[in-house]
């Protein structure tokens, strides 16, 4: 729509009248003399057009380029946002430099039937109790859990075969071993599956017994170490299979903060390939 001799108002300047109009830039002839002033920027703040077909179109006009200033702002804050995490990584892996990361500091549990709600409530889990010995029933202690490493949480039925073993859950550890022997998750980086998608989460789909790579065997023991990239896939199946926009985010977050405790490429994690994906 041409807006040159279209009639406006200006709060200060009162009553005038286009006589130029760009995509940049409107002038104005007021009695006090001519005025420039950004378009479209400037109706709604200080000019107003008598014409209410001439000023619905600039309303339209302004709406979109506020909308695009919007999305220009949100794409400049995502790119911030990307640089900022690539060079707290930088900074994460310069001071980890030098520091070894065994490369199956990852702990997995047997977790009982009925101690499954205290475990996911308390958002710990116990270590258990040496067995036999002079240290008889003091608390295991793991040399490799640390605050880069995660727990695994799995359980099966005692009448069901290995091969049904479930992951219930996983979190972050949140610090060091307590005396009693519990290990306590991460405030922020923890996950419990619902019983449908543990399920969908078999353990042997991920774990590989390396002396015997196609049995599923457990055989006694609450603790097993396993392989941080086995653990980076499962944290990436979870990930996958999650519905709900925020549980979904949540895994991403758990993943990416994982990957970058542990050295690991999110985008260069193979795919499982346990007994059960074999079978």
């Amino acid at each position: 729509m041409d807006l040159v001799d279209k009639q406006v108002a200006h709060e200060v300047f009162g009553e005038g009248k286009v006589v130029k109009c760009d995509d940049s830039y409107v002038k104005v002839s007021f009695l006090s003399g001519h005025r420039e002033f950004v378009f479209p920027d400037a109706f709604g703040k200080y000019l107003t057009l008598v014409d209410p077909k001439a000023r619905s179109f600039v309303g339209r006009l302004v709406q979109r380029k506020t909308k695009e200033l919007k999305e220009r702002q949100e794409k400049l804050e995502e790119l911030r946002n990307l640089r900022e995490a690539r060079r707290r990584r930088r900074v994460e892996l310069e001071r980890r430099k030098g520091r070894k990361i065994h490369p199956q500091s990852q702990s997995v549990f047997w977790c009982e039937k009925e101690e499954h709600d205290s475990i996911f409530e308390e958002w710990s889990v116990s270590t258990g109790v040496i067995g036999s010995g002079p240290r008889a029933g003091e608390p295991r202690r793991l040399s490799r859990v640390g605050l880069n490493t995660a727990c695994l949480l799995t359980a099966r039925d005692r009448d069901e075969p290995e091969k049904k073993r479930r992951i219930l859950g996983a979190f972050m550890i949140g610090g060091a071993m307590s005396n009693d022997g519990r290990i306590c998750a991460h405030p922020e980086y923890r996950l419990r599956l619902s019983n449908q998608e543990s399920q969908k989460m078999l353990f042997w789909n991920y774990y590989v017994n390396t002396r015997y790579p196609h049995k599923m065997t457990w055989n006694t023991g609450r603790h097993r170490y396993f392989d941080n990239i086995w653990m980076a896939q499962i944290l990436q199946g979870i990930v996958s299979m999650k519905e709900g926009p925020q549980e979904q985010e949540l895994a991403q977050r758990f993943l990416r903060y994982f990957c970058s405790m542990n050295d690991i490429e999110e985008d260069e994690i193979p795919k499982p390939e346990g007994p059960l994906v074999k079978a």
